[in-house]
């Protein structure tokens, strides 16, 4: 198998996705708990910038939503493979078609290559 440049273009969605059925799709609400507690501290930044905090709290504030950031990223990336990957996989067995999993493989690697450039 010949995996192309990780900055390849990927298509938008997937057959397994249809109807929003996403892989994170059953942890979707625990996603948007996460996201709405890191927006709260985005806005806690604003304030502290605002109140003309000290630099270094202001810092260790961005390097935890950084790392909050981080554990998202990495859980939907885990539900991607799990889920497309493994479901692109299955369909290109059941084809013949090696193409199928190669192009979800190569999205991944993209999404993995702007994850490590982040």
């Amino acid at each position: 198998m010949t995996i192309e440049s990780p900055d390849a273009i990927a298509p938008d969605s997937c057959d397994c996705c249809a109807e929003g059925n996403h892989g994170y799709s059953a942890s979707k609400e625990a996603y948007l708990k996460r996201l709405r507690r890191i927006e709260g501290q985005v806005r806690g930044i604003q304030r502290m910038v605002d109140e003309d905090k000290y630099c270094i709290d202001i810092l260790t504030q961005i390097s935890a939503i950084n790392k909050a950031m981080h554990a998202v990223s990495i859980g939907l990336l885990e539900e991607h493979i799990a889920h497309c990957v493994v479901n692109a996989a299955n369909e290109s067995r059941d084809t013949g078609n090696p193409e199928i999993v190669q192009d979800k493989v190569i999205e991944a690697t993209a999404a993995i290559s702007r994850l490590l450039r982040s």
